[in-house]
């Protein structure tokens, strides 16, 4: 394994290989974000840190190939972060949701060109179990409120004999999300703090049910 750049957060390492996928996603990212609006333009010239390295964070916290569905894909975060990552197994997919066309187009240019392991649905979150109708793993950043998230994830995490675990990047304001979300659902929850944003988490959910009045 060769060091990377963001060894020092966290310990990361990724392999030779992936940290030249992942510069070369870098580098389409940047050209394609000149005409379609992928992020917040300010964040832009944080590229590595604020979202590639964010992103990574998932990978660290469940590690190895697993089958994941990536909601509302964006500009890529995490979900083609992780199918780059596990471009270095024989296993593992990303099935990424995003029903904007523009920002689909990129994704599958990025997928494709970078050889990640994933494949892009131009659909509706709320279709998304029809063409991923299993995965181990649920991803999602800058989406939705946690209560909304949880609906969506329902029919992965709510599915009987059903194992999936979700992982939602939050900001500060995460623990008011969190209490709305438990007067409707109960959950196992773990709180990651975040290695980019010291007020950020990353809030592993299992075992999702909803509550019953």
């Amino acid at each position: 394994m060769k060091t990377s750049p963001f060894v020092g957060l966290n310990g990361l390492r990724v392999s030779r290989e992936t940290h030249e996928r992942l510069e070369h996603f870098a580098m389409l990212f940047q050209k394609w974000a000149k005409s379609i609006n992928l992020i917040a333009p300010s964040t832009l010239d944080d590229l590595w840190r604020r979202h590639i390295v964010d992103s990574l964070q998932l990978v660290q916290l469940s590690p190895g190939p697993k089958t994941w569905v990536d909601l509302g894909s964006g500009g890529g975060f995490p979900g083609v972060i992780t199918a780059i990552y596990l471009s270095d197994f024989s296993d593992g997919w990303v099935h990424l949701i995003e029903s904007n066309n523009k920002k689909a187009a990129f994704l599958r240019v990025a997928l494709m060109e970078t050889g990640a392991r994933g494949s892009v649905h131009p659909i509706r979150i709320e279709d998304a179990s029809s063409v991923a109708p299993k995965c181990d793993a649920i991803s999602a950043r800058a989406l939705a409120d946690l209560s909304l998230l949880l609906d969506y994830s329902s029919p992965w995490m709510m599915a009987e004999g059903g194992k999936t675990v979700a992982y939602f990047h939050k900001g500060r304001d995460y623990q008011r999300e969190i209490d709305k979300a438990v007067g409707r659902y109960d959950f196992d929850l773990v709180k990651h703090p975040s290695i980019v944003e010291p007020d950020s988490v990353v809030l592993e959910i299992a075992n999702l049910s909803r509550r019953t009045q």
